[in-house]
């Protein structure tokens, strides 16, 4: 078996997972079970071990293993005729597995992709190892995937754990952090939605009301100065504002078919 971690000290505890089946619950079971556990133990500690240097610390592997071990542990039924060992690894390797999959990555990267990454990491590394280019064209002919997968796969090489925005462009510390190179949003293209739903109510207003609303938002005067400019009452500019603003906000929710039969 591939996936058979059977050494010659494992433990013989056929006789007890035989008494676990029959005794109730209570301490005396949960101390045998304790034990039992306890002894494969080193089991699991050698299957983590297949799994370091993937960015995962050897003692938090070797937790993750105990609880695939102790899920083994409770679902075994020696009524089967089969060994524990040939049991337990599949379920504490994939419990590893698991662990890799839904904890490890800081981008969530669908399941597909993430195996055509392990598939393209192999292929690079053999690929690498006989002399050859670990070109796009040569891994897809080495894997039998087609250039696009191998694209995401590549792609996904990298998103296994993000850079912190700390850390330095270059490695003399001369380049500014990456945060320093990000974009930040820029507050005018709101700005900009805003004016292009306001134009058409703006359009339908007459000559007086489009001056009214330039010299109050655009200008910025006061609507006594604007009356005083216009030789109209302030009563008058403030209703002539409020009214032009609340034809503008009906234009804007029109459908936009509508608004562009009127531009």
């Amino acid at each position: 078996m591939a996936e058979d971690s059977r050494y010659a000290d494992d433990p013989d505890t056929a006789a007890d997972f035989r008494r676990l089946l029959e005794l109730p619950g209570g301490p005396a079971r949960e101390r045998l079970r304790s034990q039992v556990i306890c002894a494969w133990l080193p089991m699991a500690h050698r299957l983590a071990a297949r799994y370091r240097n993937r960015g995962e610390t050897l003692e938090d592997l070797r937790q993750v293993a105990a609880i695939g071990l102790v899920n083994a542990v409770d679902r075994y039924d020696p009524a089967i005729g089969r060994a524990f060992a040939p049991f337990a690894v599949p379920t504490i390797t994939g419990e590893i597995k698991r662990h890799f999959r839904d904890r490890m990555w800081s981008v969530h990267v669908p399941r597909r992709v993430q195996n055509l990454r392990n598939v393209v990491r192999l292929a690079r590394a053999e690929l690498a190892a006989s002399g050859t280019a670990p070109t796009s064209a040569r891994i897809a002919e080495h894997t039998g995937l087609s250039e696009e997968d191998v694209r995401q796969g590549s792609e996904a090489l990298y998103g296994f754990s993000a850079l912190s925005l700390d850390a330095e462009t270059a490695p003399d510390g001369g380049e500014p952090l990456l945060g320093d190179r990000l974009g930040a949003v820029d507050e005018a293209y709101d700005l900009v939605l805003d004016r292009e739903a306001a134009k058409p109510g703006i359009l339908r207003l007459a000559e007086r009301e489009r001056r009214v609303l330039y010299l109050r938002f655009f200008a910025g005067m006061t609507q006594s100065a604007i009356a005083a400019e216009l030789g109209l009452s302030q009563m008058h500019v403030s209703r002539l504002i409020a009214e032009s603003c609340r034809r503008i906000r009906e234009s804007a929710h029109e459908p936009a078919t509508e608004r562009r039969s009127l531009v």
